[in-house]
């Protein structure tokens, strides 16, 4: 059986269209340009499970081909581990390796130091909201929070 014949499970051939009429209008407006800033995603996380939740993510950009020196690590709370053992050897030592930018670099996410990399991974781990929203502009590409949903759909922009 041919589709559109009588008893087809596909039912009867469509009647031909109408040619559409030709109409001559202005040219279209120009496409709006993108949104500026990063790209955000979020991956739900308690503030305890945060600091867990963003190594995962570094490990997963790590193993996708992202570099290590364009991530950059953000703590709302408590500091990183690295960064709490990188600082016992003396702030001159813990930012010359962020200056050097060849590595992944863990902070706290209200450092004034910092400077912005393609991509940024925030743990929200408790301390203040503000901390949380500066990190868009930290971003260059992507921006990855891991935290609670409520907490940082409150705090960033609607992109979340």
């Amino acid at each position: 059986m041919r589709p559109g014949s009588p008893g087809s499970p596909r039912g009867p051939v469509p009647a031909p269209r109408a040619p559409r009429a030709t109409v001559t209008a202005a040219p279209a407006a120009p496409a709006p340009a993108p949104a500026a800033g990063p790209q955000i995603q979020l991956i739900p996380a308690s503030a305890q499970g945060a600091l867990d939740a963003a190594d995962e993510a570094v490990d997963l950009l790590l193993d996708t081909g992202r570099e290590p020196g364009e991530i950059l690590v953000l703590t709302t709370g408590d500091p990183h581990p690295w960064a709490a053992h990188e600082l016992s050897f003396g702030e001159a030592s813990y930012w010359a390796q962020h200056d050097a930018g060849d590595d992944v670099f863990y902070a706290a996410a209200d450092a004034t130091r910092l400077r912005p990399r393609p991509v940024v991974v925030i743990a929200v781990n408790g301390g203040a909201d503000d901390a949380l929203t500066g990190a868009p502009a930290r971003a260059g590409a992507l921006l990855i929070v891991c935290g609670d949903p409520q907490r940082v759909n409150g705090l960033l922009p609607a992109a979340v």
